[in-house]
């Protein structure tokens, strides 16, 4: 079994769309008004809008801006760059700036627009950078 995406339901899909890309640097793919992909090399994240529920079985199977339990995570290059070049951006979203969490990953933390939880990551002690050399960034 591989994991092959992670997805949002949102009613604001025009905004997260521009937000992930913003965040990310990457433009996402657009299938349909109400569907898009940002796609990585090891995951996808993909964000539909409240409209495509109805595929699934109707509203009732999810509700958009409801999370809060699952924390998606991106890992970078250097976080403190990621930092410097969105804090503007993300000044009244801003959880946690960029902080050494004990499991050596130094992490900045924001919601997104749905008030998902977002982490932005950068394996920084010996053990977390050798745990994640197996997957380039």
């Amino acid at each position: 079994m591989k994991l092959a995406s992670i997805r949002i339901i949102t009613s604001k899909i025009e905004e997260l769309i521009k937000f992930y890309e913003k965040v990310t640097g990457t433009p996402l793919v657009r299938y349909t008004p109400d569907f898009a992909e940002l796609q990585t090399q090891s995951v996808t994240l993909a964000i539909g809008s409240t409209r495509t529920l109805e595929l699934f079985g109707g509203d009732h199977v999810a509700q958009a801006g409801h999370n809060r339990s699952a924390i998606i995570e991106f890992r970078v290059e250097n976080v403190d760059n990621d930092y410097d070049r969105l804090a503007d951006y993300l000044e009244n979203c801003i959880v946690q700036k960029p902080t050494t969490l004990p499991w050596g990953n130094k992490s900045f933390l924001f919601r997104d627009p749905d008030n998902n939880l977002v982490n932005l990551f950068t394996p920084v002690t010996p053990e977390a950078i050798q745990k994640f050399d197996r997957t380039p960034v």
